[in-house]
């Protein structure tokens, strides 16, 4: 099967998404390929904040200045994702335009004014090879582009709304907006 790669664009759960983990999220795939996949939930915010555990980057956070829950897999793994221009690659790896993964374990005052934003994550949501093919086969998910300030929103809890609305409306916006039937 050929797997054409979604790296860089955003999964949007569907009403068809039943796993608590995912209802109502926006994961941004940073790999996507015939291995497998893994991405990073937007707007799972955890009110645990970086100061302590991170001190030297908590300066650098984008609002609201706490750790994310990135998905269920591996939650003691954390990743930072920094808006920048002109880290090395010994530092990052840039993913979209001026946002990539950062190497939380470099010292940030190296980067100096280059970091414009930063978003740390713990955990991470994973695929096996075909696993999210199957599952956007199913209608679990919708893919679209991101937005510029997807990343770094300010108001993690609009971001699924946000992303809903960039779809074209037709029959997969109609299913988006269903609600769960109420229990009787």
């Amino acid at each position: 099967m050929q797997i054409t790669s979604l790296k860089g664009r955003l999964l949007v759960a569907t009403s068809d998404m039943i796993d608590p983990n995912f209802f109502r999220t926006v994961v941004l795939l940073l790999e996507h390929g015939p291995q497998g996949s893994l991405g990073l939930v937007l707007n799972r915010p955890t009110a645990i904040g970086l100061r302590e555990p991170l001190p030297r980057w908590s300066e650098f956070a984008s609002a609201p200045a706490e750790f994310f829950r990135g998905g269920p897999v591996d939650p003691s793994a954390v990743i930072g994702m920094a808006r920048a221009e002109g880290l090395s690659e010994e530092r990052w790896s840039p993913l979209l335009e001026d946002v990539g993964v950062v190497d939380l374990r470099s010292d940030p005052a190296d980067a100096g004014a280059a970091i414009k934003g930063l978003r740390v994550f713990r955990g991470y949501s994973g695929w096996a090879a075909t696993q999210l093919e199957g599952e956007l086969s199913a209608g679990g998910w919708l893919v679209t582009e991101p937005a510029p300030d997807d990343v770094f929103t300010k108001a993690p809890d609009a971001l699924w709304h946000r992303a809903i609305r960039r779809r074209p409306r037709g029959p997969n916006w109609i299913a988006m907006h269903r609600r769960p039937p109420l229990p009787n």
